[in-house]
């Protein structure tokens, strides 16, 4: 195999590559990526999980493949000057990297020892601007449960119902929802779950451009395309939370405020919170103002920020993380505030009514 091409092309497609390569793994062709040399290169990465496959212009002079360390040749290729890169593999797959000055020589290994990867027949499929994907993503993705016990969890609800793409996340503690209307659909009524993993690959794959991402659904995996990178993750399974049951649908406070101002008084109040103590926000809902208080083995710290409505004094604990994790998300600047009691939820959505994104966050039991 030998090949020259632009050193930017070649970094690029290692570093989307190699998002998905295991980090340790007993088989160690799964450490590495596929380097495919034919009418262009094709560079993929894969840990059984998560695949991701990228293809580039090259001039190819002998076609062939070889795996290559991941890690190591990420690290290389981004240590090389900006010039023309020449990648050459032997028979015995002794892979040699020059650009410029740079000469390497590195060990590869049997390209037949690489695993394929799933292939997902296509069922249903839907296409969204790649800016609108990453925010959806973005702004969700921090509500994924981390925690293994309950796998249904670690990934995001994907649902299409009545014209509209919803992204769900959550983890016990906390919901996050996004809704937005794809560019086009072929999907009726239907969702599925995409582990939080690949998600936050596909964030990092999305540029700010109106470039679609299609999703292609199939029995077991799910594909995003995303340019030239194609992402394939296998679907989890299991029963979702009912989100529309979970969230309360009458309120009898509806407080509103400017998410910037709102968040700084949280911001400011935090400060005396560490990982170690994790006492809670005490926020009381006045008239017209929010008085938020914690004191710890640190200190102590008091703020107000003013709010349009009356709360009658109801006071609520919240972790102050969940809270300010919602407020950065959140893609409006007024906000209305949606309580109850002191021990039931807390429902962020947008002043204007609109059902573009809704943030639950539930209380901590406060101490007397």
């Amino acid at each position: 195999m030998k090949f020259t091409c632009e050193k930017y092309l070649l970094q690029s497609a290692v570093a989307t590559t190699s998002r998905a390569a295991a980090s340790k793994s007993p088989n160690p062709a799964l450490e590495g990526l596929l380097i495919e040399a034919a009418n262009g290169v094709k560079i993929t990465g894969y840990d059984l999980i998560e695949g991701i496959y990228t293809s580039f212009a090259a001039d190819v002079s002998e076609p062939g493949s070889v795996i290559i360390s991941a890690r190591l040749f990420d690290s290389i290729v981004r240590s090389l000057p900006d010039d023309i890169v020449t990648i050459s593999s032997d028979d015995n797959n002794l892979t040699r990297i020059t650009c410029g000055n740079s000469d390497f020589s590195i060990m590869g290994m049997f390209s037949d020892s690489y695993p394929e990867l799933p292939s997902v027949e296509h069922q249903k499929s839907v296409s969204i601007p790649q800016k609108t994907m990453k925010e959806m993503i973005n702004q969700t993705i921090f509500a994924v449960s981390d925690n293994e016990a309950r796998p249904v969890y670690t990934g995001a609800l994907f649902e299409i119902e009545d014209g509209k793409l919803t992204v769900v996340a959550v983890d016990g503690y906390r919901l996050a929802m996004r809704r937005e209307t794809p560019e086009s659909s072929d999907m009726d009524d239907c969702n599925f779950i995409a582990p939080g993993t690949a998600l936050s690959d596909l964030e990092k794959m999305c540029s700010d451009t109106d470039e679609t991402v299609k999703i292609v659904l199939g029995n077991k995996h799910i594909s995003f395309s995303v340019g030239n990178c194609v992402l394939i993750t296998r679907r989890l399974e299991g029963e979702f939370l009912d989100y529309r049951k979970a969230i309360p649908t009458e309120y009898t406070y509806r407080l509103k405020a400017e998410r910037a101002k709102l968040l700084r008084a949280v911001d400011r109040v935090s400060l005396i919170i560490d990982d170690r103590i994790k006492n809670p926000l005490r926020c009381i809902f006045g008239k017209n103002k929010l008085n938020m208080y914690c004191a710890t083995a640190i200190g102590k710290g008091e703020d107000i920020c003013e709010f349009e409505g009356d709360g009658e004094g109801l006071e609520i604990g919240f972790n102050n993380r969940y809270l300010q994790d919602a407020l950065k998300a959140t893609p409006a600047e007024r906000l209305e505030l949606c309580l109850n009691t002191g021990s039931s939820p807390c429902v962020i959505v947008p002043e204007d009514g609109s059902d573009k994104f809704l943030y639950m966050i539930l209380p901590v039991r406060l101490k007397a």
